[in-house]
């Protein structure tokens, strides 16, 4: 009896352990799915999870690091709030406990994500000072500066190859597929676009400014001349903070 009841014993382990291990891919690949607000990247990709762990009892702990110590509270904030939210919603995952670590307003954030308080709350009497709006407004700006973004990526390209400003001013989302082939650029655009309401089909237009409306050919140089300067600004600040990012840890 009492081998028997150690075999079902370590069968119950290994089974755990096993559940454990799926539940982990999916918290990763949940992961996937939580953005550097102003970077446009995953912070998977960024480099800025430094550990999951999924216990037997599925409770998945999750930490985030971040290139410096004082980086934005806010940015930093909207991806702890972001990556808690997902990790939840996580198959075999019955509770989420992700922390922001090594940041000067970390203790403030993790107990706000924690309690679902907000961003005004979670600052309140703390040396960031006192928040006066919550996160909504911040996260549209920069969705927005990514759509803008996004359109170099996918137009400069087309361009290249020698679509004229005529086609590209007139030209939809369906044409640019035919033109360049399905690409991760232009499923990335097509996402922040459903992203701020924007209409995402193949018979939309390609070229839209934040609000949704069409570019024409008139406004199109100095409207690509922006896009440019906002992928730019991003991949500049990506390479920062990726070295910032290996100096602080060795990654």
């Amino acid at each position: 009896m009492t081998v028997l009841s150690d075999t079902r014993a370590l069968g119950s382990n290994a089974d755990a352990a096993a559940a454990a291990t799926g539940t982990t891919a999916r918290v990763w690949e949940a992961l996937r799915s939580v953005r550097d607000p102003e970077l446009d990247t995953d912070v998977v990709s960024l480099d800025f999870v430094a550990a999951v762990d999924v216990s037997d009892s599925r409770v998945a702990h999750v930490e985030l690091r971040l290139p410096t110590y004082f980086c934005a509270p806010n940015f930093a904030f909207l991806m702890v709030a972001d990556a808690h939210d997902v990790v939840s919603a996580a198959a075999g995952v019955v509770r989420a406990d992700v922390v922001l670590i090594d940041h000067f307003a970390s203790d403030a954030i993790n107990a706000g994500v924690a309690a679902r308080a907000g961003f005004v709350t979670s600052m309140a009497g703390t040396e960031v000072g006192e928040a006066v709006a919550e996160l909504d407004e911040l996260r549209r700006t920069f969705t927005e500066r990514a759509l803008m973004a996004g359109t170099d990526l996918v137009v400069r390209p087309l361009m290249r190859a020698g679509a004229t400003p005529e086609q590209v001013a007139t030209m939809t989302l369906g044409e640019a597929v035919e033109s360049s082939g399905a690409s991760d650029d232009l499923r990335r655009l097509r996402a922040r676009r459903r992203e701020l309401g924007i209409p995402s089909e193949d018979s939309d237009p390609l070229v839209v400014d934040p609000t949704g409306r069409t570019v024409g050919v008139d406004a199109l140089p100095l409207h690509l001349r922006k896009a440019r300067s906002y992928q730019v600004g991003v991949d500049a600040n990506t390479s920062i903070c990726r070295g910032q990012l290996a100096a602080r840890y060795g990654v």
